[in-house]
């Protein structure tokens, strides 16, 4: 065994060793290539240790870690992470032992609070969600639906006196139809609503002399629950990932010099001045400024989270698109979208629910309002000219808004604040315009008659739709309207309103438009001007994601359920589009690099790979609060792939894998397989093979589509 000072040259670099770091913490145990690799112990300066197996620098396998509190985790780790069957006992005695995917409750788990209460079920995202049992020190207990922490859904609650609900509940509290029952057999069935104003039903007594006539449903709310409060739980200090040492940083010397591994690759890069400064550059390659100040273009391989000083001190994120300002060609448009969309979302409504009347989808169902530029009854004064505005079926967007947990002040302020939109550079294939919101929550589409009467027509589905499946990976409709000009053009803009997929503070490193189909799906750019703002198509695609096991089959069902949907619609030509941020990535095993398409070769045909000296502290700190859903900042593994000819639907894997962060969602759903389509369908078969072709059948779209993304996407072993 060899003691030694990481910071040394002549430390030893595979074998058992103990380690003494220049913070202050100890490593004993096994050592390979600068980094812990097999078993070994850690001890943090403040108390913090871990005990058990390590792979490249990061707990991985099985092994326990302890806090100077006393809490403890014993079980499995991944990647720096606690994932996989673990339990967690806290320092005030409260014990979860269960399934975990990274540091998050996940799957099935049961949890023992300090006050006595217990619950065993499913969980999702580190809360009760799913199908569950809680029950009370004081004997009450629930058995039914979750989410979020909350009982949501439908279930029973019995309380310890024999009395119990069964019925519907929302956010902790009975909501809509149940029945509360007594032990004699008699019960009150009816509707429950936490505001007595809408709460009605019917008592019905037993055979018992015994008369409740005089209770009150409020009593529930008021009384009953008071007792079953559920606990939120003890919280974790830091997370076990949190204190992964930055094995890239403390293999440097102590004056700031590189050192060489055995490779030959250098392991640090000195950065000579900040941003501001006449030059940067960071090692022998990445980023260099010129004399005139510009920054050349890198390789994403080889510029992305290559170092802490890199993390911590960026250049502002490049924003897409055009500030639409005094001047533009359509200012006077977006001043009309926005006093529209205050109108229709400000205008007072009757109360919300989710169980929508028919005559709401009508297509007759639109209002025309009047803005002229002094005012109405209705309207405020402005400074456009003359418009009129038309709401499509306002209350079934106003409801789908509230389903999708859209605060109607966020959502006014985001469009019709004081910042003004931006205009994307360019018009899609379709001839539609993009406008983003200065946040960029919401993306404005501007759209063709056919497409408004194809998004009418389907919308009942839609609703039905979203309503069942929460966490649907079709695009997110928030309203319908339509801007006609007065003049002698009499003009009529149609735009819809959306959820912009990629609403991230994550940089968006690169993103790609699927659908399946190979007939000119290739990115026309040359490849000196691709950059993270270029969306690639299915042909440029060089990766597949693998995902965790339990995100990996609520993806394929999702992708199914939502496939199907389209397909009952006759919807075709949609796609997933997808966004990564690389979490981090290396310096090249050698000076060549691989092209961001895939095209090119490294010189000596060796790829690059992921540094083992990871930045994954820098990247947990800025997005450990961000949320977490299906599709949404999702931690996932690219593995590169390379396609050894034309005929291949997704390449070969190389084993060369990257940390991402993805973003994805299926987007342009408003194409339904009309007669341009089949035209065309039958045109391009006479040229192409008619299975490669974008425009075909929505059954074999609905087909085609799956097969390729579930070739993309596979389960992480």
């Amino acid at each position: 065994m060899s003691v030694a000072h990481v910071d040394d040259e002549e430390a030893a670099e595979v074998g058992d060793v103990e380690k003494a770091l220049p913070s202050g913490d100890f490593y004993t145990g096994q050592w390979c290539n600068g980094c812990p690799h097999g078993n070994g112990k850690y001890l943090w300066t403040d108390g913090c240790m871990y005990v058990g197996e390590w792979f490249k620098g990061k707990t991985t396998g099985k092994g326990k870690f302890c806090w100077p509190s006393g809490a403890t985790y014993e079980g499995e780790f991944k990647h720096g992470f606690m994932d996989g069957k673990g339990t967690y006992t806290g320092f005030s005695g409260e014990t979860y032992k269960g399934t975990w995917v990274m540091n998050l409750k996940q799957g099935e788990g049961t949890i023992s609070f300090v006050n006595g209460d217990y619950y065993e079920g499913e969980w999702r995202r580190g809360f009760q969600e799913g199908y569950g049992r809680y029950h009370w020190k004081n004997g009450n207990q629930y058995i039914g639906q979750w989410k979020k922490g909350l009982i949501n859904g439908n279930g029973t609650m019995i309380w310890s006196n024999g009395n119990r609900y069964d019925g519907f509940w929302e956010d902790g509290f009975p909501k809509g139809n149940g029945t509360y029952k007594w032990p004699d057999g008699s019960f009150f069935v009816g509707i429950w609503s936490k505001d007595g104003k809408d709460q009605n039903g019917t008592y019905y007594p037993s055979d018992s002399p015994t008369e409740k006539f005089d209770w009150d449903p409020q009593q529930v709310f008021l009384e009953d629950l008071k007792d079953c409060k559920i606990c939120g739980g003890e919280k974790v200090s830091i997370w076990p990932s949190e204190k992964m040492p930055n094995w890239f940083a403390v293999s440097k010397e102590k004056d700031g010099k590189q050192r060489r591994r055995s490779d030959g690759s250098l392991s640090g890069f000195s950065m000579s001045s900040d941003f501001n400064g006449g030059s940067v550059s960071f090692g022998s390659e990445g980023i260099s400024r010129h004399g005139d100040g510009s920054v050349r273009r890198l390789h994403l391989e080889d510029s992305v989270a290559r170092g802490s000083s890199l993390q911590l001190k960026k250049p502002p994120t490049r924003r897409q698109g055009q500030t639409i300002s005094r001047g533009h060609k359509n200012f006077e448009l977006m001043l009309n979208l926005q006093l529209g969309i205050r109108h229709s979302v400000g205008r007072p409504g009757p109360a919300l629910s989710l169980d929508l009347k028919t005559s709401a989808f009508d297509p007759r169902e639109k209002f025309w309002t009047r803005f002229p530029p002094e005012g109405s009854k209705h309207t405020p004064p402005h400074p456009s000219s003359e418009f009129k505005w038309k709401d499509y079926c306002p209350l079934v967007f106003r409801t789908l808004r509230k389903l999708f947990d859209i605060d109607a002040a966020d959502y006014m302020l985001s469009i019709c604040g004081d910042d003004a939109l931006r205009e994307l550079s360019s018009p899609g294939k379709s001839g539609s315009f993009f406008y983003l919101t200065n946040d960029d929550k919401y993306m404005i589409k501007t759209m063709k008659k056919a497409e408004v009467k194809v998004l009418i027509r389907m919308l009942p589905a839609y609703y039905n739709h979203v309503r069942s499946f929460k966490d649907t990976l079709v695009t997110k409709f928030f309203g319908l309207h339509c801007v006609k000009l007065t003049g002698s053009t009499q003009k009529k803009v149609r735009f819809v309103v959306m959820g912009n997929l990629f609403c991230t503070d994550t940089a968006i490193h690169r993103r790609f438009d699927l659908k399946g189909s190979f007939q000119g799906r290739t990115t026309a750019k040359p490849e000196a001007e691709i950059d993270s703002t270029t969306t690639l198509k299915d042909l440029d695609l060089n990766y597949i994601f693998r995902l965790q096991k339990l995100w990996f089959k609520e993806f394929c069902s999702q992708v199914d359920r939502d496939c199907d949907f389209l397909e009952n619609e006759r919807i075709m030509d949609y796609s997933l589009l997808i966004g990564l941020h690389f979490r981090e990535v290396s310096t090249p095993h050698t000076s060549g690099v691989s092209s961001p398409t895939g095209n090119g070769d490294c010189e000596n045909g060796e790829a690059p790979r992921l540094s083992e000296d990871s930045n994954d502290q820098l990247v947990i700190n800025s997005t450990r609060q961000s949320p977490v859903s299906l599709g949404i900042n999702m931690a996932a593994r690219a593995e590169k792939t390379v396609r050894k000819n034309d005929c291949q639907v997704v390449g070969e894997p190389t084993g060369v894998m990257y940390d991402v962060i993805l973003f994805f969602g299926i987007i342009d759903i408003l194409q339904d397989y009309d007669i341009s389509k089949k035209l065309e369908h039958a045109y391009k078969s006479m040229q192409y093979d008619p299975t490669s072709i974008s425009a075909v059948d929505p059954k074999l779209y609905s087909k085609r589509f799956r097969d390729f993304i579930f070739k993309v996407f596979i389960e992480d072993t």
